[in-house]
């Protein structure tokens, strides 16, 4: 999907998206949600065929079918756009980080703490609004009881141990693909910055997908990776 040329035909249709910039925001999601209220259409915030059909008047090929959510997985392409982003030693905290807190009401003073439960929140919260955030979601290992369970695939939420198996300690971050012994995460706070760990399999606790977004449609991704085992993410 397109979200340029979504924001781009929402605002031709007097429905405004906010920032033409790409980006699958909430003010978007909203956007969608009214020009599907206002055409009649399950109000769901996706763009399914009928809603592609509507917004742009392409003929879909699943013409009279359900809405599906076989589109691009919002949540991890936002986590993708935010590689790079650190936290700053000491003091002040980044504040893009901060601001994740501010916007879903979470306290959260200082970029010190670890952040990775934190920047899942922002990166599920950004983009699926509907969506129920596990209650402390800074805490790694409450992402366990979040949405639905599913094989890990990419896009899911990977929730692991840290440190040894009945630790409260954990990481959190979203699936990229895997090798025969680990998992490609991307994940905040590991090495201090939005990045790529390889995390053993042994360590996985559960891997979880968004309730809200209906259908689950990620792909196993197998990719030989020749970088260490991460062995504390924090």
């Amino acid at each position: 999907m397109d979200i340029l040329a979504v924001q781009t035909a929402l605002h031709k249709n007097g429905i405004n998206p906010g920032d033409i910039d790409g980006i699958w925001g909430r003010r978007t999601v909203a956007a969608v949600k009214l020009f599907q209220k206002l055409r009649g259409l399950e109000v769901d915030g996706i763009i399914g065929p009928l809603t592609s059909q509507a917004l742009f008047g392409t003929i879909p090929s699943t013409t009279g079918q359900p809405e599906t959510n076989a589109g691009p997985i919002v949540w991890y392409q936002e986590a993708v756009d935010l590689i790079g982003t650190r936290e700053f030693p000491g003091r002040p905290s980044n504040e893009d980080i901060i601001e994740w807190a501010v916007n879903l009401n979470i306290d959260y003073k200082s970029d010190d703490i670890p952040w990775c439960g934190l920047f899942a929140a922002h990166c599920i919260g950004a983009t699926l609004p509907d969506e129920s955030l596990p209650k402390h979601p800074l805490l790694a290992q409450n992402w366990a009881k979040f949405g639905d369970y599913c094989t890990p695939r990419k896009g899911s939420i990977l929730v692991f141990w840290r440190g040894h198996a009945t630790s409260k300690l954990g990481h959190v971050g979203f699936y990229k693909s895997e090798d025969d012994t680990a998992y490609h995460v991307l994940g905040g706070n590991t090495n201090n910055a939005v990045s790529i760990a390889r995390i053993e399999k042994k360590r996985l606790i559960t891997s979880r997908w968004p309730r809200t977004a209906k259908s689950i449609n990620g792909d196993v991704v197998h990719h030989s990776s020749d970088e260490p085992l991460s062995h504390n993410e924090a």
